[in-house]
């Protein structure tokens, strides 16, 4: 059985990069190397940081610090889990900001946690990207965009391409001077130039919408 490590050579993902995709490889130099992303050595806990994706969802970074730290002082943890969780009803969690279906997909979390559903970090190093798409999507209030961000941000998997992202979508409309965002579907299809390395050049991408358009900021992203 394969056994997946977190992180890649950015330095080869580059290289493949450049020699696969004339039109990205020039942008490639505009902006400079993408160092390789330091989460992917740190310890990282897969229900926690799925706990904090939850809260995160639909609100500014600011906003929704502000409620994580109410939830965790009112549990006594910064680690949401299911023991942690336990400690704190409805009614409390709501008077922490957290809404109500917010909470419930906490609840779900902590649920499957409990009954040894949501893989840990050395289980889905034994597990390929759709493995742990198809786990940890039945959870609610998780999508698949969620787990992309994990996999890319915090497991470092390397080729990894997240098509239903708008800043991805529209990092490969600037690459190929195009009138409109490519299609989730043809993103699919431009990008299989980019493999094995697919996650490289989605870091490229949201560099690239940032550059193309500063004037509206940065493109927000899950897992910064």
């Amino acid at each position: 059985m394969p056994r997946w490590s977190r992180g890649f050579d950015v330095d080869a993902a580059a290289r493949h990069l450049r020699r696969s995709d004339r039109a990205l490889a020039a942008w490639m130099r505009r902006i400079g190397p993408i160092p390789a992303e330091p989460r992917w050595r740190r310890p990282f806990d897969p229900v926690d940081a799925l706990a904090r994706a939850i809260l995160y969802q639909q609100l500014s970074g600011k906003a929704a610090a502000t409620i994580v730290g109410r939830v965790e002082a009112a549990i006594g943890s910064d680690r949401l889990h299911a023991d942690t969780l336990s400690r704190i009803d409805d009614a409390a969690l709501r008077a922490c900001g957290v809404s109500g279906n917010k909470a419930l997909a906490l609840r779900d979390l902590a649920r499957r946690e409990a009954v040894g559903e949501i893989p840990t970090l050395r289980q889905m190093s034994v597990m390929d990207e759709a493995a742990i798409v198809a786990a940890l999507t039945p959870i609610r209030g998780i999508g698949r965009w969620t787990v992309e961000m994990m996999l890319i941000f915090r497991l470092g998997r390397p080729d990894v391409l997240p098509v239903d992202d708008l800043g991805i979508r529209k990092g490969a409309q600037v690459v190929d001077g195009t009138g409109a965002m490519p299609t989730p579907r043809e993103l699919a299809a431009r990008g299989e130039a980019w493999g094995p390395y697919r996650s490289y050049a989605s870091l490229y991408l949201w560099r690239i919408a940032d550059f193309a358009a500063p004037a509206k900021g940065t493109v927000k992203r899950s897992q910064d």
